[in-house]
């Protein structure tokens, strides 16, 4: 039975940078539709401290989400033969969603639209979409592993892209968290004992489902019907510390590692804090005090939080020897791992060819 391993990975970081002080005229509500009293500087600067976010990164008026999916899928393919490809799979939760229209435009599919931006002509390239919150591309990693496993399938791209700034609500506190961006991956079979060796998904709807979810505005005062993304922040902090360390324990487990054999752990950013709380909790799960330096790489307090495109635009930051020195060398063990609406949950463990 064929592994998976990564093969090609590529990105597309929106060069325009939003910092804090961009925030500084924003008027701020409450959920219940009450100005918030205390003064920006003091919520900028709370918010900063509770997530790390310093600036972050939004597209520019004339790109959508499957603009920067092309751009970073043509990045991954570059010098590939592209229509060797027997899949392409999206991960988004929004589709297209205009500057100024804030509807979701998903029909065609975003990887059909890539897939026609790419110029291939072999119509057993499958193109399909996968929605399944922040862990949307990692759950399509996890879909394409078992494509090819099956069989049916010797190579298959893999995007993440979301324009989250499309979607968020200018006088929510959090529309400070949210960024955009794109990251691509080329999976490929191989025969050897390498690429991806596992890997546990979980969805906790019964309580969970709406901890992340679309409403309206929180200004009353604002006209028209539009949509924002909104979320229950306390309560999706105290899920993710709890239940991300014991999914990925599982996954090691069923590996047959041990987490003193993992060499990088690539966690999904929406909150510096969070992701520490998670790393702190898996590592007392082992019963483990100290925590090696470097371990966990992280984006968040320039990239901001771009959902789906976070792991893997961090992947081909590593691999391309631009993340503060990181890097992943042959036989090393690393985990990914997310967390988002539905709530979902995965975790991956990779062997570096």
């Amino acid at each position: 039975m064929a592994n998976s391993i990564i093969a090609a990975t590529g990105s597309y970081i929106p060069p325009e940078v939003i910092p804090n002080k961009n925030f500084l005229d924003n008027e701020f509500y409450g959920a219940d539709g009450v100005r918030l009293e205390r003064p920006n500087p003091e919520i900028i600067k709370k918010l900063h401290e509770i997530t790390g976010i310093k600036e972050r990164r939004h597209v520019t008026d004339g790109l959508n989400t499957s603009d920067i999916a092309y751009m970073a899928a043509k990045q991954a393919l570059e010098g590939l033969d592209m229509e060797s490809l027997d899949y392409i799979i999206v991960a988004h939760n929004l589709g297209d969603v205009q500057q100024h229209n804030r509807r979701s435009d998903m029909v065609p599919t975003i990887a059909a639209r890539v897939k026609h931006k790419l110029k291939i002509k072999n119509p057993y390239t499958v193109a399909l979409d996968i929605p399944f919150g922040c862990p949307g591309w990692l759950q399509a990693m996890i879909m394409a592993d078992y494509y090819i496993k099956s069989g049916d399938a010797k190579r298959i791209l893999v995007i993440g892209a979301e324009t989250l700034s499309r979607v968020s609500d200018p006088h929510d506190v959090d529309s400070m968290i949210y960024a955009d961006g794109a990251g691509a991956t080329l999976l490929e079979a191989t025969e050897r004992d390498v690429g991806i060796l596992s890997h546990v998904t979980r969805s906790d709807t019964y309580d969970h489902a709406y901890l992340l979810f679309m409403g309206k505005s929180y200004n009353p005062n604002l006209s028209g019907n539009d949509l924002y993304i909104k979320m229950h922040g306390h309560e999706i902090y105290r899920y993710a510390a709890r239940t991300v360390p014991e999914v990925v324990k599982k996954n090691l487990e069923d590996t047959g590692f041990d987490l003193s054999d993992v060499k990088k752990i690539l966690m999904h950013q929406a909150n510096e804090k969070m992701d520490e709380a998670i790393l702190r909790r898996l590592f007392s799960l082992y019963k483990i005090d100290e925590i090696p330096p470097g371990i966990m790489p992280m984006t968040i307090s320039w990239a901001g939080n771009s959902s789906v495109a976070t792991l893997p635009m961090m992947l081909d930051l590593i691999r391309r020897g631009k993340l503060d020195g990181h890097r992943l060398e042959s036989g090393d063990i690393a985990v990914f791992a997310s967390v988002g609406a539905g709530m979902n949950i995965n975790s991956m463990i990779y062997r570096m060819p």
